[in-house]
């Protein structure tokens, strides 16, 4: 038995396209408060709270790029 195309899409391009500009929109919001930490000389455990941003971005844009 063979299988023509492995990847199939699971999304449509209506999703894809939110998923890549939310992901986009999470990853400026984590650098935007990355600088903003930085400048405010904030205590070191207010930099756990970039884990959130980031993490979602990242994963917005890996789903959009694998269309799952």
């Amino acid at each position: 038995m063979s299988i023509e195309n492995p990847e199939i899409a699971n999304i449509g391009p209506k999703e894809i396209r939110k998923r890549v500009l939310m992901g986009v929109a999470m990853l400026a919001m984590g650098i935007i408060l990355a600088v903003f930490f930085a400048h405010a000389d904030v205590s070191r455990g207010w930099y756990a709270a970039l884990f959130l941003p980031f993490w979602m971005g990242t994963l917005g844009i890996s789903q959009a790029r694998k269309k799952t």
